[in-house]
């Protein structure tokens, strides 16, 4: 319950610590071999995302090189590229890049897509300068639209703030689920099921309130240190007040035991109940929203999203805490969430009944 969570919260963390992927291999074919086309390997090499590791011959040895998993993209250059560029004639460069891992193609595809503009732009402000234009009348020709970028609430484009903020919730979560289950199935698989109601004096209210209250704090122990520490050591951006991620928090924690305990006394037992948790929470970080938007999901996927309590915690925590909006912005996943902490009501007598009357099978 401790551990585990922690040790995973720091190798997510840790694992994007630098925000956006570095240094990505890419090759080059530069059939041209001119000072333009080195000029551009040069910028390419330059960039942030982009390594330039390779240089190949052929195309055909740069596709194995891809195949092999030795680069994520090369850019082609052929032969007569530059004589094209000086005479007018819109030479063509292709960039090649792996979709197979879309972060890494996406961003080399950015790279590469930049330095063929660069390439021709630099040309042609070369060319317009020796006819005597001024440095704006080049700049109007060569960009006649001048686009002023506003990323909201993550400029940075960093990975580790709108994905850790999913994931460590969510494997936070899959724990809670698990623990919820667990504990009742244990009641059974040991034989202490009796002992513990009749300790309760027969009320499985008082029951469920005595084992799970302990580990209620534990668990707002665990998830309010993760907030503190991605919040307030990171630094990751919350225009949210404070208290909205207490509120979130502690939503969070119940919502989940609510599910794991509802679980249970939708099947009381300790393998099944377990396997129902961790599909469930499983399903719910693809399920959630933040790789791919529920809006571009199939009609049925989108009404299946409302049945998983992380969805309605990353549509409170982008709502009220990432972008600052206040909570009545996001009522309706509230209820939600007050609705999973509420569904163990629906199963109490059913665990009760099985917690006097089940034998457990392995």
């Amino acid at each position: 319950m401790v551990l585990f969570p922690v040790l995973m919260i720091f190798f997510f963390t840790s694992l994007m610590d630098d925000g956006l992927p570095t240094d990505m291999p890419v090759g080059v074919v530069d059939l041209d071999n001119t000072t333009t086309s080195r000029s551009l390997t040069r910028k390419l090499d330059g960039f942030q995302m982009s390594k330039v590791v390779a240089r190949y011959p052929s195309v055909t040895e740069a596709r194995r090189a891809i195949q092999r998993n030795e680069i994520y993209g090369f850019l082609y250059i052929p032969k007569g590229t530059t004589e094209k560029l000086i005479s007018s004639r819109q030479p063509k460069i292709s960039y090649y890049y792996t979709y197979t891992t879309m972060a890494a193609g996406s961003m080399l595809m950015k790279d590469m897509k930049t330095v063929s503009t660069l390439g021709s732009a630099g040309l042609g402000q070369a060319t317009m300068r020796a006819k005597g234009l001024t440095n704006a009348q080049i700049q109007t020709l060569l960009q006649p639209i001048n686009v002023d970028l506003h990323q909201i609430a993550n400029p940075w484009s960093s990975y580790n703030i709108y994905l850790s903020t999913m994931m460590v919730p969510g494997i936070i979560m899959l724990f809670i689920l698990l623990i919820s289950a667990y504990s009742l199935g244990t009641e059974l698989k040991f034989a202490t099921s009796k002992d513990w109601i009749e300790r309760a004096d027969g009320n499985i209210i008082v029951a469920l309130l005595g084992k799970f209250l302990p580990q209620t704090v534990i668990w707002l122990a665990v998830v309010y240190g993760y907030e503190w520490y991605v919040f307030y050591h990171l630094g990751f951006p919350h225009l949210g007040s404070p208290w909205m991620l207490v509120l979130l928090g502690l939503i969070q924690v119940l919502a989940a035991q609510g599910f794991g305990i509802f679980a249970f006394g939708l099947m009381p037992s300790l393998r099944m109940s377990m396997s129902i948790c961790s599909l469930w929470a499983v399903l719910s970080i693809s399920m959630a929203g933040s790789a791919f938007p529920v809006m571009g999901m199939d009609g049925a996927l989108q009404s299946l999203s409302w049945l998983f309590p992380l969805r309605h915690y990353w549509m409170m925590y982008q709502t009220c805490v990432f972008n600052g909006f206040p909570l009545i912005e996001a009522w309706f996943h509230f209820i939600a969430l007050a609705a999973f902490m509420l569904l163990p009501w629906l199963v109490v007598k059913k665990i009760k009944n099985a917690m006097l009357t089940y034998v457990y099978i392995p």
